[in-house]
């Protein structure tokens, strides 16, 4: 059983993230694997954005892998719409550490979870993705460098209009150092100017240079292939 922390952000997942990553990443993921036509394991599937593209763009099976509690309760009420998805989609209630696949996998597939992974875990991180990855398998990230976090004042993020009411994000980097960043954020929902609800979580992100990412996969066995700006594409030796 996993603790779900981001129970809080669950009703604002598919708001905020159709309104930030996830749009490029419908445009830059599916030339990535073109030729994947198996097994795709996705670290973080979180509410299913990302799986409903794995599932028009390959014919592949989808192990969805989510340790959250909430959303996973999205991604498969999302998957019980479609009886596609419902015989290629296999969800696994488990953290990236905990992976394990019957057969090795052609792809792993890993949108905006990687700050999830502090330094001392992520060694373990690639030894297993790569352990689950067939020879010549791929692994494609979504990754590029960051200014550094400065702490500073609660700002709105995002809002949005649900009905009568707004769905409002605020959020605040309360602490800063090295790749370690600590932020607060606070979900709102508002009917005018009347306060409905509000939950808070914070979260500490690990944002890697590219360079210390590099050394971590090249040590781990990987080798780097070719990809746009903003994707990251590792292959494992054939």
């Amino acid at each position: 059983m996993h603790d779900d922390t981001y129970a809080p952000a669950v009703p604002f997942y598919d708001l905020w993230h159709e309104d930030g990553h996830v749009p490029v990443v419908r445009e830059l993921l599916p030339p990535l694997l073109a030729d994947v036509r198996r097994s795709v394991i996705e670290i973080g599937a979180g509410t299913g954005l990302i799986t409903e593209l794995l599932l028009r763009v390959t014919p592949a099976e989808i192990h969805a892998v989510e340790p959250s509690l909430g959303m996973r309760s999205v991604l498969v009420s999302r998957l019980a719409t479609d009886p596609e998805a419902l015989r290629r989609v296999t969800v696994l209630p488990c953290g990236a550490l905990d992976v394990d696949v019957d057969e090795p996998a052609e792809a792993v597939v890993m949108i905006s979870v990687l700050q999830s992974f502090p330094a001392a875990e992520r060694a373990g991180l690639w030894r297993v993705l790569g352990s689950q990855l067939e020879p010549g398998g791929r692994l494609v990230f979504n990754w590029r460098d960051r200014a550094p976090a400065v702490p500073g004042e609660p700002r709105v993020m995002g809002s949005y209009e649900v009905g009568r009411h707004t769905y409002e994000i605020a959020g605040q980097v309360l602490e800063a150092e090295g790749e370690r960043v600590t932020s607060r954020f606070r979900y709102r929902i508002r009917r005018r100017d009347v306060l409905i609800s509000e939950d808070e979580l914070v979260t500490t992100a690990h944002w890697p240079s590219g360079d210390v990412l590099v050394a971590e996969l090249k040590e781990a066995g990987f080798e780097q292939g070719d990809a746009p700006d903003g994707m990251q594409v590792w292959r494992m030796p054939k």
